[in-house]
């Protein structure tokens, strides 16, 4: 093995004579020294050691370890992955109990013993290389649960939604997709549009219960100039703008009766006319629509047309709720653990176990929402490496959901389905973790793998 080819090891210490004792005292890495803390960033920038030994009593502050901490510090926030092993004299207790708050992987107290300090040396290269092994395995599991192109999910009943959603992408239909707010409409509409013949056409989409009664007509089919006080020049709306592309019509239940009428006609003709003009349009797009009222119910109260409604729901999807999601809560929250740790430059390691346990049990009312909004506030707020339960504000506040059944061999099926698809979400497809937290052994799990058809 040629030198570059050896795991670095960075090693910060001012005395030249404990220097040259360090250097080579390790075979099997390539060493490289600095004496104070810019040369230490210089080399943590150039060589990107996986390991470092830091002195906490550096220049100009040899003698105290402030300089050493401030160090420690900016070596964490620019590699959070390195692990540094931390030496000094001074105050050792104490130093050590703050250098491991900092991020610290250990604690040694000088004078230095080459072989104890070497043992540390091997064990966190080890565990340096587990982690990263982790983060492969991580993200190859994020890709594998990723279905249509940008959906997080692993859970049967989406992935039936993703599948429905394939086979209607492709037909030029309209597409109404019911469910609950929160629950990845939007997502799901740019899904249909993406895996459809118009996907290099604009996806355009308007919030119908987010204008006031009054815009929205304006919104929907443009204005000519003049057409009204502050029409100072022509406008094209949302339906034009979709033209050749997918128009995805948000809480369409929100549309206003009179208006309802306007957008059958376009529907029936597939023409339009702005706000003050005379001359019709031809316009050529799909629509997508979504809401999470019960049409049914507003087509019988008469609240809304039901012509206007088979025109909008040729094909019907249902969004299951977060809470029917199987396993799919704890497999996005870590997503999301991971994406805003990354864009608020949080060095979080992930969920701890207390966490792990309150998103499986809680009920997401507010469904996808909901999770995220509290993981990214969890991300900023947590204090330690691992997002908690408190970080999540959900202690005690788990809401249990029961499935049902209408006899005990289906409701057998359902418990243990359930069980193995969350048991090996919270173990992130390990047989031999998922089989321990089932408490069964690893054939066990196999077999009932295969009796329901179920992978990892």
């Amino acid at each position: 093995m040629s030198k570059s080819d050896l795991p670095t090891l960075l090693i910060v210490e001012d005395d030249e004579g404990l220097q040259r004792q360090l250097k080579w005292a390790y075979e099997g890495y390539e060493i490289v020294i600095a004496g104070d803390r810019k040369q230490a960033i210089e080399l943590l920038r150039a060589h990107e050691p996986k390991v470092v030994t830091l002195d906490l009593g550096l220049p100009p502050d040899p003698d105290g370890v402030t300089e050493g901490f401030a160090t420690l510090e900016e070596i964490l926030a620019l590699q959070p992955g390195t692990k540094v092993i931390v030496a000094s004299g001074h105050g050792a207790r104490e130093s050590a109990l703050k250098a491991i708050a900092l991020g610290a992987y250990d604690f040694y107290r000088k004078p230095v013993d080459i072989d104890e300090l070497g043992h540390i040396v091997k064990r966190a290269f080890h565990l340096h290389e587990i982690e990263d092994e982790n983060r492969r395995l991580e993200s190859a599991a994020a890709d594998d649960q990723t279905v249509l192109g940008n959906i997080v999910s692993a859970s049967p009943e989406m992935l039936k939604v993703a599948h429905t959603i394939e086979r209607v992408a492709s037909a030029d239909v309209s597409v109404m997709l019911l469910g609950a707010s929160g629950t990845g409409k939007e997502l799901l509409a740019k899904a249909v549009h993406d895996q459809s013949p118009r996907k290099e056409g604009n996806f355009i989409a308007i919030n119908c219960a987010a204008i006031p009664e009054n815009l929205l007509e304006a919104e929907l089919f443009g204005y000519e100039r003049g057409a009204f006080t502050g029409a100072v020049k022509t406008t094209e709306g949302k339906i034009e703008l979709a033209q050749c592309g997918t128009l995805f019509l948000d809480e369409v239940g929100d549309i206003p009766l009179p208006l309802q009428v306007k957008l059958l006609r376009f529907l029936q003709e597939r023409v339009i006319e702005r706000i003050g003009g005379r001359k019709p349009i031809d316009v050529d797009t799909r629509i997508v629509c979504a809401t999470h009222r019960d049409l049914d119910a507003m087509t019988a109260d008469g609240s809304f047309r039901e012509d206007l409604y088979y025109r909008l729901a040729e094909i019907v999807v249902p969004i299951p709720p977060l809470a029917q999601r199987t396993g799919d809560a704890v497999l996005l929250a870590r997503y999301f653990v991971g994406k805003y740790a990354k864009d608020l430059n949080r060095s979080l390691k992930g969920l701890a176990p207390d966490a792990v346990d309150a998103i499986d049990a809680y009920s997401w009312p507010g469904n996808v929402r909901e999770l995220e909004n509290r993981i990214k506030r969890a991300v900023i707020m947590a204090d330690g490496k691992h997002v908690t339960a408190a970080d999540l504000d959900l202690q005690g506040n788990a809401g249990a959901n029961n499935e049902t059944a209408i006899n005990l061999r289906a409701a057998r099926e359902v418990a243990d389905r359930k069980a193995i698809h969350q048991a090996l979400t919270r173990t992130e497809n390990n047989i031999s973790g998922a089989a321990k937290l089932l408490g069964i052994s690893r054939p066990t799990l196999y077999d009932l793998m295969k009796q329901y058809k179920l992978s990892a």
